[in-house]
């Protein structure tokens, strides 16, 4: 839980509907949502914005000459690749070597 000040900031700033809202996920929160990524995802930073935001560089990604350089490689895929896990696309390594040791063959004697 919060500290009563943070708690009563937060009422003050969301008002009581989205307080009790928000109380149900345990927590109350204020704020500005900044953006999200490509994928849809609220909680990670894409790593040019947190460079510029780390003050690692000066320029934002919009503007650094690296993340328009960064379109144009031929190696990186353009469109997110799905995982291809327990489907019939997924990767199977086959064994190229030899065997060490020979499997056992029952033998039954005539009778």
């Amino acid at each position: 839980m919060s500290y009563i000040t943070r708690t009563l900031g937060n009422i003050r700033k969301i008002g009581l509907k989205e307080y009790w809202h928000q109380l149900n996920v345990r927590d109350t929160k204020a704020g500005v949502l900044i953006g999200t990524d490509k994928f849809g995802n609220n909680a990670h930073i894409e790593p040019l914005w947190h460079a510029w935001i780390s003050y690692l560089v000066d320029t934002p990604p919009p503007l650094e000459p690296l993340a328009k350089m960064a379109a144009d490689r031929a190696w990186a895929p353009r469109e997110h690749v799905p995982n291809r896990t327990f489907s019939r696309a997924a990767y199977k390594p086959y064994n190229t070597t030899k065997d060490k040791i020979q499997a056992w063959q029952p033998f039954a004697a005539p009778r």
